[in-house]
């Protein structure tokens, strides 16, 4: 049974921080890319973040480069992302997500290759 429950999502104001977890469970963690999303209200989900575990490869949008940072714990099969310099436009539902590690590289931020998801956390900036 895989299981990705995330936490740390909260309330913040503009140039804050926060750091989200993701603790996965159930499958075999070092194998896979690991990814974060997110979901405003009235838009698609969006690729954040994402790291190929077993090269230890990062991916960013754009829109975060620079301000956020995704790591991994494999002691204890944990996933983060820190978020620095929150902006409004940065409220949304964070969701992480396991896809098979070889699809990291080319399609990170496709929503469909992800095949387990988290429930969500809700960050909003003011």
């Amino acid at each position: 049974h895989v299981q990705l429950v995330e936490s740390g999502g909260d309330s913040v104001e503009s140039g804050g921080s926060l750091r989200l977890s993701c603790a996965a469970s159930g499958y075999t963690y070092s194998s896979n890319c690991m990814g974060w999303f997110r979901q405003a209200p009235g838009k698609e989900r969006e690729g954040v973040a994402a790291i190929y575990l077993d090269a230890g490869v990062t991916y960013y949008a754009g829109s975060v480069k620079g301000r956020f940072t995704i790591s991994q714990d494999n002691a204890k099969n944990t996933l983060y992302l820190q978020m620095n310099s929150l902006k409004p436009e940065d409220t949304a539902i964070y969701y992480c997500a396991a896809a098979p590690g070889w699809l990291c590289v080319s399609a990170w931020a496709a929503a469909p290759i992800y095949k387990y998801w988290g429930q969500g956390t809700q960050v909003t900036v003011s």
